[in-house]
């Protein structure tokens, strides 16, 4: 019989999730049903969006359920199919293909094959549907786009620039013809790859000194659009360096994701009204309209090197607890992947 590793959710954590909140289970699987693949995963992702679904609190997805299979964007191999099946855009799925799906944190899965999608792994490894031609990738270039209305000339500062998310969303906007961007990250190396790599006009170490202090030193004519990851004094410091008319777009908040009581809010929002400013909260999934538009744009650009797609790889089912950790601790650079 066919068994599969299975990260369980086993206890809500309070505050930083420990090793007792989580147990790693053996779970055998029934002979496939009709319509259904059998999927090897080579590979899934790890995002701070999942530290919400770990608490049983209303938001925007469903949290977690206790001793259940954990979920999140995952990649892998067809091993056997039950009959002529189809994906979830309409192409049929063979043994052998590579395919995106949203059930991580195991080491195989069964499902319908309407919830895979088949993927071009000459374009781009399995692992950049989990990046930058993935969720990650689409969030920066919408958020930044549509929901941040970018424009040309604009000066714009990302936080946590050296994720997935922030590294897409500064080189899209150099691509897109901004007049400057900044970017915040937690170390000197980190620093470093943003604008020696990367193409940002400035970097600033929010460990080394106040972001307030780093950004008006970055931006000294102030900033049009901010990429907010991470909330907190990053938001309050943004606030207080935008221009007139200038914009945020509100993707994550991951300063407070571990927090145990309430985070106090920015204690400058008065100028939002002064400043005239837009800040508005966005969830990827609300709008898909620019999908097509992101993949050919995108896809080009990694394909002619324009855009540098970096990844933090953790091998092994094993190590999946440890990965997410790493990330919530700022440990990667680029999309924080485990592979299988």
């Amino acid at each position: 019989m066919t068994t599969s590793l299975e990260w369980h959710l086993v206890r809500r954590p309070h505050g930083e999730p420990t090793d007792d909140d989580f147990a790693l289970v053996e779970t055998p699987l029934p002979p496939l049903a009709a319509g259904q693949v059998r999927v090897r995963n080579t590979a899934f992702s790890v995002d701070p969006y999942m530290r919400g679904r770990m608490n049983d609190a209303k938001s925007y997805a469903t949290p977690y359920e206790l001793n259940a299979p954990m979920h999140g964007g995952a990649v892998g191999i067809v091993e056997e199919i039950s009959d002529a099946v189809t994906d979830s855009a309409g192409r049929e799925v063979h043994v052998g293909d590579t395919v995106l799906h949203g059930f991580g944190w195991r080491t195989t899965v069964q499902l319908s094959s309407t919830w895979v999608r088949v993927i071009d792994t000459d374009l781009a490894p399995a692992s950049a549907y989990l990046g930058v031609l993935g969720m990650p990738g689409y969030t920066a270039y919408r958020g930044l786009l549509q929901v941040a209305e970018f424009a040309p000339g604009d000066t714009v500062f990302v936080s946590a620039a050296a994720g997935a998310v922030g590294s897409l969303v500064g080189q899209i906007a150099r691509l897109k013809g901004a007049k400057r961007v900044i970017g915040s990250a937690g170390d000197p190396e980190k620093c470093a790859w943003l604008t020696d790599e990367l193409g940002f006009d400035a970097a600033v170490d929010y460990r080394a000194q106040p972001i307030r202090k780093g950004l008006r030193e970055a931006a000294p004519d102030g900033i049009d659009v901010y990429f907010d990851n991470v909330g907190g004094d990053h938001l309050e410091a943004a606030i207080h360096a935008m221009n007139d008319f200038g914009r945020a777009a509100l993707c994550g908040s991951i300063s407070g994701y571990n927090a145990t009581a309430p985070t106090p809010g920015p204690g400058n929002l008065f100028m939002i009204t002064t400043k005239r400013l837009t800040l508005r909260g966005f969830i990827v999934g609300d709008d898909e309209s620019l999908r097509g538009q992101f993949e050919q744009e995108v896809g080009g650009w990694l394909r002619d090197g324009s855009i540098v797609a970096r990844e933090t790889s953790v091998a092994g089912i094993e190590q999946g607890i440890a990965a997410f950790r790493e990330l919530m601790g700022g440990g990667n650079v680029g999309k924080m992947i485990v592979t299988l």
